[in-house]
């Protein structure tokens, strides 16, 4: 991308960001219901640096979307929680009840939990693949890992718009589907159910900078950096 379009790209993507908290303000920790404190949603650490993804996703999209997207999405739920008087005490209530919620806190739950389960999901390239336990459920579930690329990549692709890929455990079974913008197969009406085990954000924020409308060499991209650790100690 050329400089004056990579400037121009960040400038727009910032200035977006901003919007969307307009109007919001700053919650204190000590904001209580009836005096218990109030539930709030936390930015989990990122666990690399903005380039250990390198070449595949690229520093200055990592730090935007973590320090820029992800942040809104947490400071705008936890706005919500205040201002609208969720009682929810877990993330979990909030995803069993986000057919209740108003498109803010449903959007801004749903974005704040997503991104903490992306970043813990990736690592530097060089890591060891699936093994063990994992491996043989999927093996078991898709045949290979090829094949369960193969039909990741497909929903991954085919989300139109904004959303995303899952790779999801139901029962003894693992299985592939998406969601749209901020939804995740944890919420009570997800078009996808089951527990998460990897998500890839097809959101253009996401790869953008990088890839441009290239989004299925993203996709291919992605897999170099999974962390397949942590992907199989959320498998149960």
């Amino acid at each position: 991308m050329k400089d004056n379009s990579r400037r121009q790209f960040i400038k727009n993507t910032i200035a977006a960001t901003a919007a969307v908290t307009v109007g919001t303000s700053l919650i204190d920790s000590s904001t209580a219901f009836a005096g218990v404190e109030a539930f709030k949603f936390t930015q989990v650490t990122l666990p690399f640096k903005y380039a250990d993804l390198e070449p595949n996703i690229d520093a200055l999209t990592n730090e935007i979307h973590y320090t820029k997207h992800h942040t809104a999405y947490i400071k705008n739920v936890n706005d919500a929680i205040v201002a609208e008087n969720i009682p929810y005490t877990s993330e979990k209530q909030f995803f069993d009840n986000a057919s209740k919620l108003s498109a803010k806190a449903r959007n801004n739950a749903g974005g704040a939990w997503n991104h903490n389960f992306f970043w813990e999901s990736l690592r530097a390239p060089g890591g060891a693949g699936p093994q063990g336990k994992l491996l043989d459920a999927i093996n078991s579930s898709f045949g290979s890992i090829d094949k369960l690329k193969e039909q990741f990549n497909d929903a991954a692709t085919k989300r139109f718009g904004s959303g995303w890929a899952w790779l999801v455990a139901d029962g003894n079974k693992l299985k592939i589907g998406s969601t749209a913008n901020q939804d995740n197969p944890l919420f009570d009406n997800a078009e996808l159910k089951g527990t998460p085990l990897l998500g890839l954000d097809v959101w253009e924020h996401a790869y953008y900078l990088k890839y441009q409308n290239r989004r299925p060499e993203y996709i291919a991209n992605f897999w170099n950096v999974v962390n397949w650790d942590k992907v199989a100690s959320r498998l149960s």
